[in-house]
């Protein structure tokens, strides 16, 4: 039964989303402080705490695929998430202790200035063009793939719209605040959703917990469906082996939060270097702490239904079972709160996407920290939301490919990206002309890689896929370094 509470609960909690984020950013008269300026668009003034900051970075990592997925796979395969959240932590501390310390003793804007500096200004725009066409590729999936789910939600509990209508307004609303608001809406808001969509997947994890039956119960000791890790799994192929977890989800990780803009800039915004690294470490707990409690309610549903197949259940993907059990059976208002919680996680994904290719863009491609005037601001906001609608709408004219490319993209520049950083740390014989070389090659290499995979067969799981690349660049870069001879440009330390 359609109830008229779930679109009230919907609509109440977009506005409250967008006007406390706004308030908290100062736009709003009466909580402005002093006037804002175009700096304050971009990094906040560096003044942001550090529990903010770390439920941003979560909320920047995950989406509407993230809470709907992750039941569906521990339905089937257990806790194995909680195992990769082990190596993002790994990961993640690298980062907090040589990475951040870099950028911030540099007073850089962008990660890539760092390439600049170490390299020359050519390394640094071939870095931010890649960042910024992955992250275009890349997102425009993820939000083309979420409007599917939301509009199935949206149309169980009485609001029937299209996928286009979703896609540009969930857009239009994001690039607004995010444009006004800047950084600072940005981080807040992203603060806001993940409390909503963490605190709705503890809810469900803890009512499908008390509905199990001993006997439902005493199923999951002996099945497997606890174990972080799937110990049998084939290392190469499956992402939730113990060893490609840990060593493929650590150096991932390096890669996501160490030399990514959309991370990097959350990290920059903080009060101090160590504030930033207290939110980078923190985030990595943060978000293995949801996937738990995402998995808990795939797990829970696994014992319930007593470990049926996803097919004799009637479902034709894993992504439908979470959204079924918010539909049909939780109670009207609560599940037009989850269903406001996956909208959220859209948002909050996107906003932080526009930001940091509007501050990459300024940093790395202008040239300069921060824009003349925050109308200059908010048209390179708005280039760029135009630009993830048109390359959202031209994913949907071939759906069936949309996920699998969207689970690749990272693999074509996030090893080669990383490579380049750590070519610039370790060795000091590398030039310009070295690193050009060793990120192009390295890019070309992994597009070559990914293609030749079979979209049906076993392919090399994504763990993996930034290793690699890395492996590459320094195949390329070592030799090429000691070659040509000692580096005239200074290491920077």
């Amino acid at each position: 039964m359609i109830s008229v509470l779930d679109p009230i609960v919907i609509i109440l909690w977009l506005a409250a989303l967008i006007t406390g984020s706004l308030v908290l950013s100062g736009v709003v008269p009466w909580r402005r402080k002093k006037a804002r300026s175009p700096e304050d668009l971009l990094d906040a003034h560096r003044s942001l705490p550090a529990w903010a900051i770390c439920l941003s970075i979560v909320a920047t990592e995950t989406s509407t695929l993230t809470v709907i997925s992750v039941p569906g796979i521990a339905y089937m395969q257990g806790m194995v998430f909680v195992g990769l959240g082990g190596g993002y932590l790994l990961g993640r501390i690298v980062v907090a202790r040589y990475l951040l310390p870099l950028y911030m003793r540099g007073d850089l804007a962008s990660a890539y200035q760092y390439l600049a500096l170490r390299f020359g200004r050519r390394m640094q725009r071939l870095a931010a063009v890649t960042f910024l066409v992955t992250r275009l590729l890349a997102e425009a999936v993820r939000l083309f793939a979420s409007t599917l789910p939301i509009c199935a939600l949206l149309a169980a509990r009485g609001l029937s719209l299209s996928p286009l209508t979703v896609l540009l307004g969930l857009t239009g609303l994001t690039a607004l605040y995010t444009a006004i608001g800047g950084l600072r809406a940005v981080v807040w808001s992203d603060a806001a959703q993940f409390l909503l969509y963490s605190f709705g997947a503890a809810l469900c994890a803890f009512l499908l917990w008390r509905q199990l039956t001993p006997e439902q119960m005493a199923l999951l000791p002996h099945s497997g469906h606890l174990l972080p890790f799937a110990f049998h799994a084939p290392i190469l192929t499956s992402p939730y082996a113990p060893l490609t977890a840990l060593v493929g989800g650590a150096v991932l990780a390096m890669a996501s939060h160490g030399t990514d803009q959309l991370m990097v800039q959350r990290a920059l915004a903080a009060r101090s270097l160590r504030d930033a690294q207290w939110a980078m470490i923190g985030s990595a707990v943060v978000v293995t702490v949801l996937f738990a409690l995402l998995s808990l309610v795939g797990v829970f549903l696994w014992a319930r239904h007593g470990g049926l197949s996803l097919p004799a259940l009637g479902f034709r993907s894993p992504d439908e079972l979470f959204p079924r059990f918010i539909v049909n059976e939780l109670p009207a208002g609560l599940s037009g709160l989850l269903v406001a919680g996956i909208i959220s996680a859209t948002m909050g994904s996107l906003s932080s996407a526009l930001n940091a290719m509007t501050g990459s863009t300024f940093a790395d491609l202008i040239g300069t920290a921060h824009p003349a005037s925050r109308a200059v601001t908010w048209a390179i906001t708005g280039f760029w939301a135009l630009a993830l609608i048109a390359t959202a709408c031209a994913f949907s004219a071939s759906a069936r490919s949309v996920l699998l490319f969207g689970f690749q993209i990272a693999g074509y520049s996030y090893g080669a990206l990383l490579g380049a950083f750590l070519l610039g740390l370790l060795c000091r014989w590398a030039t310009e002309y070295v690193a050009i070389t060793a990120f192009a090659v390295t890019v070309l290499t992994m597009a070559v890689v990914i293609a030749s995979v079979h979209p049906e067969g076993a392919s090399i799981a994504f763990p993996w896929l930034v290793p690699l690349g890395v492996c590459i660049t320094f195949l390329v870069g070592l030799p090429l370094s000691f070659a040509l001879g000692r580096s005239e440009q200074p290491l920077v330390k």
